[in-house]
Order: C-alpha cells, then sequence, then structure tokens
C-alpha cells in the first residue's frame, strides 16, 4: 500500500493541478497535503505494530567474551 501511494503522489506531482474542459473542472489535493496524508498514515502503520519501537540487543559485560 505504502508503494502505491508513493506512485500515486509522484504521478500527482507530474501532472497538472487543475485541468478544464468545456463542462468539467477537476482540481487535485495539493501536493502538501498529499505528503501530510502520507506521513500520517505512515505513522498510524507505525502505531499499529508495537514490536517496531523495541530494539533487541544482546548486552555483553566487558571481559566475558
Amino acid at each position: 500500500m505504502a508503494d502505491d501511494l508513493t506512485d500515486t503522489i509522484r504521478d500527482n506531482a507530474q501532472g497538472p493541478a487543475e485541468a478544464k474542459g468545456d463542462s468539467v473542472s477537476v482540481k487535485q489535493h495539493g501536493l502538501k497535503d498529499q505528503i501530510e496524508a502520507d506521513k500520517y498514515l505512515a505513522g498510524k502503520r507505525a502505531a499499529a505494530d508495537p514490536t517496531k519501537g523495541l530494539a533487541r540487543v544482546k548486552i555483553v559485560p566487558p571481559g566475558t567474551a
């Protein structure tokens, strides 16, 4: 899902922000809003997995190798 959102943001950044036709007008969310949404969703994914915040290390006291 993160790759899909990254691709969507990239595609939207390359395209026009607003397009108008004969009877149709289309406007995208701003790039800043899209990036903020991506950061928000990344934070939610990180908070959903409690093991991501823990680092597992082996502590070896000096002299006991």
